[in-house]
């Protein structure tokens, strides 16, 4: 008898696996939107089955693309019960392969490295540049992103950049401590850091802070209130947002700016309690205001 396979090989088959399956169902859902005759509108783009193949499936990074950063592909798409139905099924393999993704970085992270270089020659024909050079690269939260769907019909969309997100993490003194240790403790800059560090009281809490690229919001206006009473809903929509409409219309909607606003539109919420600048520069970390 033949031993059992590697965990390993194992784990990056039925990510193989989930990555087909991503594909088969995106490629249905492209098909069912060929087919249907619903409204659809693209930001500053012809909302063409060609334009949603592009915002599903990009999947790769661009030469100089930051590796935190990922793509936008804004629009909006009516869609009859049977796009729908397709969209549920796109999301739900997007799901699993995030589910595979993250048991492999629990569990055995080199993995992912092999994972990225397997992965697209799987689907040698979605990639342009895989051809000759074998140089592509899989952005993998690119793959897993959910499609946005309302959940009910709405009546209007109103799209506007929001350009003032913050991450905000909130973190102990001893877990500061062992992210400065995991930088060159003999730099001069990290040193002083740490002598700084050590004069806090150890339960003093501390925060991270990662300002966050400029996105897409639409403000969604319901037609009927939902069962819960809410009548309106703020959502990021990264990829093309699919609005539940029988008829196969589109909601009334605006035209939000080409770019950005180059300054903050909206007033400091979370961050406000923050000291203005940085406790610990090389880890972007504040301390909170004393009260």
């Amino acid at each position: 008898m033949s031993p059992a396979p590697a965990p390993s090989y194992r784990l990056l088959a039925e990510l193989e696996a989930a990555f087909d399956a991503l594909i088969e169902r995106s490629e249905e859902l492209l098909a069912a939107y060929s087919r249907s005759p619903a409204e659809a509108w693209a930001f500053q783009a012809d909302a063409s089955e060609a334009w949603l193949r592009r915002a599903l499936l990009d999947f790769w990074y661009q030469d100089g693309q930051d590796g935190r950063a990922t793509r936008s592909h804004v629009g909006l798409v009516a869609a009859d019960d049977i796009l729908l139905e397709k969209v549920a099924a796109v999301n739900g393999a997007k799901a699993e392969f995030a589910r595979q993704l993250a048991h492999i970085r629990d569990n055995h992270p080199p993995l992912l490295l092999e994972a990225k270089a397997v992965l697209p020659f799987r689907h040698p024909e979605l990639h342009d540049h895989l051809r000759g050079s074998g140089l592509a690269r899989l952005h993998l939260k690119q793959c897993w992103r959910a499609i946005p769907v309302a959940e009910a019909p709405v009546a209007r969309v109103r799209l506007a950049w929001y350009s003032s997100g913050r991450s905000i993490k909130r973190l102990s003194v001893g877990d500061v401590e062992k992210k400065l240790m995991t930088l060159d403790t003999d730099a001069p800059h990290v040193r002083i850091q740490l002598r700084k560090l050590a004069g806090l009281p150890s339960d003093e809490p501390l925060a991270q802070v990662q300002s966050q690229a400029p996105l897409m919001r639409a403000n969604l206006f319901y037609t009927e209130p939902l069962d819960d009473g809410r009548t309106r809903r703020a959502m990021n929509v990264a990829l093309p947002l699919f609005l539940p409409a029988p008829r196969g219309r589109l909601p009334d909607h605006n035209l939000p700016p080409a770019k950005p606003p180059e300054t903050r539109t909206r007033a400091r919420r979370s961050d406000e309690r923050l000291e203005d600048t940085p406790f610990l520069p090389s880890l972007r970390v504040f301390r909170y205001r004393s009260l």
